[in-house]
């Protein structure tokens, strides 16, 4: 099966899904230590390896830090915060690779792409995230939103219990804060399988 890298990794929200979707050979790269990262994992920093690593896969999935470019910047509390904006670079670097390759990020990131929501899968959260690829994909149909969506953290008085988010997104090996940091692994399977089409699988 095609190697896949998986940069910007975290706890392995987004692995979980491409492994779900085919994906057997997976290297997740991230600066921090990832313990619970449920495949095989570097640390390293990830344009670096990027660059110097790339072409040992076939394709690459890459979820840049999304402070930078969230609603929540402009919060009080946040707006004297710099965070990394590190899309276009990644970007770059992907094009220049050559390999099939994906961004994901949140909704204020304006990705020139589409994006899935957890009600096109049955979830039951909402999560959006914005999908930037290399190759084709369609959009699933968007089931009308019928709760009002009050904005906030996702653990405390904004969101859900840890126990019921974990449920809901399909993911049982993280903590509370890997967790708040995550997709629901069912967003990279969707993504995977078309991403495995690409690569000839």
């Amino acid at each position: 099966m095609p190697r896949l890298l998986d940069l910007f990794c975290g706890a392995g929200g987004a692995a979980m899904g491409y492994s779900r979707a085919g994906f057997t050979e997976i290297t997740g790269v991230d600066n921090r230590p990832q313990k619970n990262y449920p495949f095989e994992f570097i640390q390293a920093n990830a344009l670096e390896y990027l660059a110097e690593h790339g072409h040992e896969f076939e394709a690459i999935h890459a979820s840049p830090p999304c402070q930078g470019y969230s609603i929540m910047r402009n919060l009080p509390w946040n707006k004297d915060k710099e965070y990394p904006l590190l899309i276009d670079p990644v970007r770059e670097l992907l094009e220049l690779n050559g390999k099939p390759w994906a961004i994901e990020n949140v909704m204020g990131a304006h990705l020139p792409a589409g994006w899935l929501c957890g009600m096109m899968f049955g979830l039951g959260v909402y999560n959006h995230r914005a999908f930037e690829t290399s190759f084709f994909w369609m959009q699933p149909g968007h089931p009308r939103h019928n709760i009002v969506f009050r904005p906030g953290r996702m653990f405390g008085p904004g969101g859900g219990r840890r126990t019921i988010v974990s449920e809901k997104f399909g993911i049982d090996w993280m903590t509370r804060t890997e967790l708040s940091q995550a997709i629901p692994p069912a967003y990279t399977e969707y993504i995977g399988k078309a991403l495995l089409a690409q690569v000839g699988h």
